[in-house]
């Protein structure tokens, strides 16, 4: 059957415009051949999972929905559906639509989605579970191996973590992600001041002057040993080297907020608002810095503008009310995404 075969010529062509970064010609080819073979479920999914890359939440819902209908049980689909609700912390829903996906197709790479969704429920061992099975099929995996990793560490079995990561540079030495959990890892049980002496000689030298992570880890021990100052400008250089990294994005802000910068601290958490809306951290501090302005208009703006890239995001219309009513509105006018979804 077509559907479960291997991926034909065109889905390769596809699958290696996406890893490119080339988003709007991989989505014109599966658009061209859709209308050669509008019923290739396999080409609906990727396009499916195309808008999910790129943010498009709602159109690749639409997608998979149709697939599903044909073939309630498309494992594709059900993957991509249950990114989908991943995306939108909608975790019991995801994991349901992994399992369904697994049971269909017993493959490794729905191990590793279920472990992430469990991770984000902070169901550890079940999670470690699922990356065990994988690892069983796959032992030199560097995802699951990475993903292993980290659960570890949250789990505080840092032995553990550490010998993983061990594992992961032996299979790529180069991961500067890796290089860095390493070296954090091993720094736990020295002097704070000896470790920052030696990740200040690190991002000094020529291999690694360029490296985010390791700029990243620097700045997290800056903070910690409470120079803030200089952390807020260790994560500003670990952003630029690293653009597509919100985390250092998100550290620096908050950084700028403990100092009470509140400007740059708005335009730093705004950016990654914007991309996630349910981080209450992160809507908690912009609230308090956009408070500190006595800016509620700016507030407004933003959670409107949030609003409309995330419609299946209902709490944000409470959170527009309440401020339309704070700002003396006299009357509260329907919002634009109100009736939807």
């Amino acid at each position: 059957m077509e559907e479960h075969g291997s991926y034909s010529s065109a889905i390769s062509r596809i699958l290696s415009l996406k890893k490119s970064g080339k988003y709007q010609d991989a989505e014109d080819e599966i658009r061209h051949e859709l209308e050669k073979n509008p019923d290739h479920l396999l080409l609906k999914v990727s396009l499916a999972d195309l808008y999910l890359y790129r943010g498009r939440l709602a159109e690749a819902r639409i997608i998979v929905e149709e697939v599903l209908t044909q073939d309630p049980q498309h494992p594709q689909a059900l993957a991509v559906l249950g990114d989908i609700f991943l995306k939108q912390h909608s975790f019991q829903e995801a994991l349901e639509c992994y399992q369904q996906a697994f049971n269909r197709d017993p493959r490794p790479y729905l191990n590793l989605k279920t472990a992430r969704v469990l991770k984000e429920m902070e169901e550890y061992e079940e999670a470690l579970q699922e990356l065990n099975k994988a690892l069983v099929v796959k032992p030199g995996s560097l995802a699951f191996l990475k993903e292993k990793a980290f659960i570890l560490n949250r789990m505080k079995r840092y032995d553990e973590a550490m010998e993983t990561y061990g594992k992961v540079n032996e299979i790529s030495p180069n991961d500067p992600f890796v290089q860095k959990e390493i070296l954090r890892l091993r720094s736990r049980t020295r002097p704070d001041e000896q470790v920052l002496k030696e990740l200040q000689r690190v991002v000094g030298m020529d291999s690694k002057k360029d490296d985010a992570q390791m700029h990243g880890l620097l700045a997290q021990k800056l903070k910690e040993a409470g120079q803030v100052r200089e952390a807020v400008a260790e994560y500003g250089t670990a952003a630029k080297l690293a653009p597509g990294n919100l985390f250092f994005v998100k550290q620096q802000g908050f950084c700028l907020h403990e100092l009470k910068r509140y400007d740059e601290a708005i335009r730093c958490l705004s950016e990654v608002f914007r991309r996630d809306p349910t981080d209450f951290f992160v809507r908690s501090a912009l609230e308090k810095s956009f408070g500190a302005r006595g800016d509620l208009t700016g507030l407004l703006d933003l959670y409107e503008k949030t609003s409309q890239l995330h419609r299946s995001q209902k709490f944000l219309l409470g959170k527009i009310r309440k401020i339309r009513r704070q700002l003396g509105h006299p009357q509260v006018p329907p919002l634009p995404s109100e009736g939807e979804d």
